[in-house]
C-alpha cells in the first residue's frame, strides 16, 4: 500500500510539524530505559503520545511524564534524589505498582552513573525542553527538610526529627495503619493474615519473648501511640510506661488508655529517653523501631542507658531495621564518590527520616554487648516487613483522596514513594529487621530466661488475645 504524505491526504491544510522536543525526549529515554522493544513498561508523554514496551512479560506499571520539562528536571543533575523528587513534585507519575517500578532507579544508575555515561548523556539532557513552568512544589522541594535540619539542637535524633516525620497528624496515620495504630513491622504467622491480626500477633510475640509476668515494670522506648504498653498491661498485668518524642502521639495514647480503662496500669509520656530519671528502674524494656534513628556513634551510649535502667536479671528487646549491605561495603574512595554523586539514599534522609542511617546487625550487637548486655536471641523479620509495608501501601493508595485532603498531594506522594522503595529494600534483602533479645545477667550470671524457646510458641496467638493474664 502506498503511504500518502500529509499534504497529499489533506490538500490545502498546512502540514503538522513534528515536535522536536518529543524526538529529543525519545533519545534520552532510549539511554536511560533502553529501546522500547526491550522495555517491559509503557511510557506516556505530556502530549498524550505513548511508547509501548515491546517485551512479552509486561510490567504492572507505566511511567507518565506530565510536563514538557519533566525529564530534564528529573535528570539534571542525574541522581537518585532527582528521580525521587520528580515523583514527589508530580513531574512524573507511576501508574500501577510503584514498588516494582522503583527498580528503575538502580537500572538508570547502572546505565549512566559513570564519567563516560554522564558525558554521553549530558548533551542530550541539555537539548530537552524546559519551556513550561516548573511545578509549584519544585520551588520549595528542599524547604521541609531544611526547616527540620535547621532546627536540630546538638542532640542528634532529637524531638525535631521525630516531629518532622510523625506530626503530619494522627488522622493521616489512622487512614492506613491498623486500629491499634502500630507503625512498626507486624508479625505474620501466615502470609495471608490481615494487618490487624499480624500487628496483634507482633504485640503478643514481643510480650512472650520478654516473658512478662504480672506486676513487672515495663518501659517501652519510642512507644508510638501506646499499643504495646496497653496490650501488656491488659493481657499480662504489668505496670507499663511508654515514652515518645511526639506530643501528638502521647496525647492520642493517653486518650486511648483512658477509654480502655487502663489509666491505673499504664501511661504514655512525651519524653526523651535520655531525660528518664537516673534512678528509674524496670524489669523489662522494649525498644521497637527506635535504634535506627540513633546515630551510629551514639548507639553504645543508648544501650548503656537502657542497661542502667534495667534491673539485674532483666530483659531488653530491641526491634530495629538494619542494613544487610553495610557490613559488605568497603568504603573505598570510588564507593564514596559514587554515593555522593548519585545521592544514594538521600530521598529518605531529606524527606522522611532526616539523618537516619542504618548500620549492620553485627554492629548493633557489638555495641549492646559493650554496654554490658548478653545477647540471648536474634530473629530476622525481614519478610514480615515486606508484607507490612505492602499492606500499608495498599490502604494508603485506596484512601488516596482522603490522604491528600489531610496532608496535601506532595506529602501523599512522599509517603507512597517511601513505602514502595522500602518494601523493595526488604524484599530484595538490602534491608533487614531484627528482634534482638538482650539480658542483663545478675551478679551470679542468671539471665532470667528458660532453657529453650518453647514457651514462646506454647499456645496459638489467637487463643490468648482478649484473655487477661
Amino acid at each position: 500500500m502506498i503511504q500518502l504524505a500529509h499534504d497529499d491526504m489533506h490538500p490545502g491544510r498546512p502540514p503538522v510539524r513534528p515536535d522536536a522536543a518529543i524526538a529529543r525526549t525519545h533519545a534520552v529515554l532510549d539511554v536511560i530505559f533502553g529501546p522500547p522493544a526491550r522495555r517491559r513498561f509503557d511510557v506516556h508523554l505530556w502530549d498524550g503520545s505513548v511508547q509501548r514496551g515491546g517485551a512479552a512479560d509486561r510490567a504492572p506499571f507505566a511511567i507518565r511524564f506530565q510536563r514538557r520539562g519533566a525529564l530534564r528536571r528529573m535528570l539534571l543533575p542525574p541522581s537518585e534524589l532527582s528521580i525521587a523528587e520528580a515523583l514527589v513534585s508530580g513531574d512524573v507519575d507511576v501508574d500501577g505498582d510503584l514498588e516494582k517500578a522503583s527498580v528503575l532507579g538502580d537500572e538508570i544508575s547502572a546505565r549512566i552513573n559513570s564519567v563516560r555515561g554522564v558525558a554521553a548523556l549530558l548533551p542530550k539532557l541539555l537539548a530537552l525542553p524546559d519551556d513550561d513552568e516548573q511545578p509549584d512544589a519544585e520551588a520549595s522541594r528542599y524547604a521541609r527538610a531544611r526547616r527540620a535540619l535547621a532546627n536540630r539542637s546538638r542532640r542528634r535524633s532529637s524531638a525535631s526529627e521525630i516531629r518532622f516525620h510523625y506530626d503530619v497528624g494522627n488522622e493521616f496515620y489512622a487512614l492506613w495503619l491498623d486500629p491499634r495504630m502500630l507503625y512498626t513491622c507486624a508479625y505474620y504467622r501466615h502470609a495471608d493474615d490481615d494487618l490487624a491480626t499480624a500487628q496483634t500477633a507482633k504485640l503478643e510475640h514481643i510480650c512472650r519473648k520478654l516473658r512478662l509476668q504480672p506486676g513487672q515494670r515495663l518501659l517501652d522506648i519510642g512507644c508510638g501511640w501506646g499499643a504495646l504498653v496497653q496490650y501488656a498491661a491488659e493481657h499480662y498485668g504489668v505496670q507499663a510506661l511508654g515514652i515518645t518524642l511526639s506530643a501528638a502521639q502521647a496525647e492520642w495514647a493517653q486518650r486511648s488508655i483512658a477509654e480502655r480503662g487502663l489509666s491505673g496500669r499504664c501511661r504514655v509520656e512525651a519524653m526523651d529517653f535520655r531525660d528518664l530519671p537516673a534512678d528509674a528502674r524496670f524489669d523489662r524494656i522494649s525498644s521497637v523501631g527506635v535504634t535506627e534513628h540513633v546515630p551510629a556513634d551514639a548507639q553504645e551510649a543508648y544501650f548503656k542507658r537502657a542497661y542502667d535502667a534495667l534491673v539485674p536479671g532483666g530483659l531488653f528487646l530491641n526491634h530495629c531495621e538494619t542494613s544487610n549491605l553495610a557490613a559488605r561495603a568497603t568504603n573505598t574512595l570510588g564507593e564514596r564518590l559514587e554515593r555522593w554523586a548519585w545521592k544514594r539514599d538521600q530521598f529518605i534522609d531529606r524527606y522522611v527520616f532526616p539523618d537516619a542511617r542504618l548500620v549492620s546487625l553485627g554492629s548493633l550487637v557489638v555495641k549492646a554487648e559493650k554496654a554490658g548486655f548478653e545477647t540471648r536471641d536474634v530473629e530476622s523479620l525481614r519478610e514480615h516487613y515486606t508484607l507490612t509495608l505492602r499492606a500499608w501501601l495498599r490502604e494508603l493508595e485506596r484512601r488516596r483522596e482522603e490522604a491528600i485532603a489531610l496532608v496535601g498531594e506532595r506529602t501523599y506522594r512522599v509517603w507512597r514513594l517511601y513505602m514502595s522503595v522500602s518494601a523493595r529494600g526488604f524484599d530484595s534483602g538490602a534491608i533487614n529487621l531484627a528482634q534482638t533479645l538482650l539480658s542483663r545477667p545478675t551478679a551470679e550470671g542468671a539471665s532470667g530466661l528458660p532453657l529453650t524457646r518453647e514457651d514462646i510458641y506454647a499456645r496459638p496467638v489467637l487463643e490468648t488475645v482478649g484473655e487477661p493474664r
